[in-house]
């Protein structure tokens, strides 16, 4: 009878949901790691290295990696930082850093599940690096022949590697086998990008040129552009694949575009200037975070309203959002 009970008890644990999902937001004033309630509760903060930029998460969900660039804004001189924070997210504590050497104020960060393997791009010099995170080295660079290397993601099956040049309006094509480089010409300063549910297009938003640049990954050419607001500064594709949502930092804006139709198909105003855009796992909110302000606009797309403002301790500079379990 006590085995019975105990199997019955097993059984109705298994079914009860999964915890509830929290929130990772990245300081990058506070040169931090926020952990939230998805209700906008913080719990703890982590510190990482200096200024950190973008974050990814490991293939098993148990570490986190940020590029520690050292500055606030590409537009600042100096060398900054050249490490990678690694976070135990259910420990929550840094655990170790990588250092890039000689590769300076890592930017965007992407990870190829396949190998574990991370791709950075490095703004000083011009760089994307292949990074072993296990052992903790950088295992490949190249250069990307255009200037401001800002974001970078991997092609499908991390063939390639594609880099938003900010300064030399291009987005570098490297092929990771041999180094070649293709420079593919976009609006100006483009900044953020996203693949397409199935690889085969890449949309890149272009800061100063109010478009996004749409470009196929087969052909690894420009395969048109969705006329967007003023600012489209991030960008990032709900778990479907049908919408593309962007953030506009000049018109405080989130944009939301049909990817069939190619055209815009709503607009969430915002108080403030948003810096970066990120989607909830079911991918009905959009996180758009006001770094000057201190503040994470939290976007009900259906509902095409602000749903939850999410404050950060004062400074903190918050940046991009990772909802994770």
């Amino acid at each position: 009878m006590k085995t019975r009970f105990l199997v019955l008890a097993f059984a109705a644990l298994a079914q009860l949901p999964a915890e509830n999902p929290q929130l990772l937001i990245l300081h990058k004033g506070g040169s931090s790691l926020g952990f939230y309630t998805r209700e906008g509760k913080l719990l703890t903060t982590v510190p990482t290295g200096q200024h950190p930029h973008e974050m990814v998460q490991s293939p098993d969900g148990r570490l986190l990696y940020t590029t520690d660039n050292g500055t606030m804004r590409i537009e600042e001189a100096g060398a900054g930082g050249n490490s990678i924070s690694i976070i135990d997210l259910k420990a929550r504590r840094k655990i170790g850093e990588i250092s890039l050497g000689e590769y300076h104020r890592p930017h965007g960060i992407d990870l190829d599940r396949a190998t574990g393997r991370l791709a950075v791009s490095c703004e000083l010099p011009d760089q994307v690096l292949i990074v072993d995170p296990a052992a903790r080295k950088v295992v490949r660079h190249y250069e990307t022949k255009g200037k401001t290397a800002h974001m970078v993601v991997f092609g499908p099956g991390a063939k390639y590697a594609y880099v938003s040049n900010s300064n030399s309006s291009d987005v570098s094509v490297i092929n990771l086998a041999t180094g070649a480089v293709r420079l593919i010409p976009t609006k100006a300063r483009p900044e953020g990008s996203v693949l397409a549910r199935d690889g085969r297009l890449l949309y890149v938003t272009n800061r100063n040129g109010r478009a996004v640049s749409i470009i196929d990954t087969t052909r690894q050419a420009l395969a048109g552009e969705i006329p967007a607001g003023d600012g489209p500064v991030r960008i990032a594709i709900t778990p479907d694949g049908s919408r593309l949502v962007w953030s506009l930092m000049n018109d405080k804006k989130v944009e939301i575009a049909d990817v069939q139709t190619r055209k815009v198909v709503g607009q969430v105003p915002l108080p403030e200037q948003p810096v970066s855009l990120n989607l909830s796992l079911d991918g009905k909110l959009a996180y758009a975070s006001a770094q000057d302000f201190d503040t994470v606009y939290v976007v009900s797309l259906a509902e095409k309203r602000i749903v939850r403002q999410i404050r950060t301790p004062k400074g903190s500079g918050p940046d991009p959002v990772l909802e994770i379990q």
